[in-house]
């Protein structure tokens, strides 16, 4: 395996932990969660899966630029030699990690004093602001992948 190969593939699965967990939880077990339980114990499970997802998630975001510019010199010689598409994911990348921390610092610790004080319209309204976070950023992730896939090869 080269170089290159391995830090492909560990991008390639990073990406792949980050976005597809998101798609997950968005179009799977949301829906299913909403359908199947009452609001205080859908909020105790989505703070469980954000506490364990998110260790994931910080996982790839170290993991992705390392990875990426590791790869950007292998194959481009650097950033000032990489092609525009290289650019643009590296936008996306930064913005999808700006709302992922916001999720992070400023949501994450709302959910919590709303399940703590058992206030779960408060709990909903804080999930419903993620809710609506995470599908931007896997808007926004989903085009990423989508530029990478029609990347010309390397």
């Amino acid at each position: 395996m080269t170089a290159f190969a391995f830090v492909y593939a560990l991008h390639v699965l990073a990406s792949l932990i980050w976005v597809g967990g998101m798609f997950f939880a968005w179009m799977i077990l949301r829906p299913a969660a909403v359908s199947v339980l009452e609001a205080p114990a859908r909020l105790k499970l989505w703070a469980d899966v954000f506490r364990r997802f998110f260790v994931w998630v910080w996982l790839a975001v170290l993991v992705l630029p390392i990875s990426g510019v590791g790869m950007m010199h292998l194959r481009f010689g650097g950033f000032e030699t990489a092609p525009r598409y290289v650019q643009i994911m590296m936008g996306l990348y930064i913005a999808m990690v700006a709302l992922f921390i916001r999720v992070q610092a400023l949501q994450l610790p709302e959910l919590r004093r709303a399940l703590t004080a058992q206030d779960w319209p408060a709990g909903g309204a804080v999930l419903g602001r993620i809710r609506r976070l995470v599908g931007f950023n896997l808007l926004l992730g989903l085009t990423l992948v989508a530029i990478a896939a029609a990347r010309p090869s390397f």
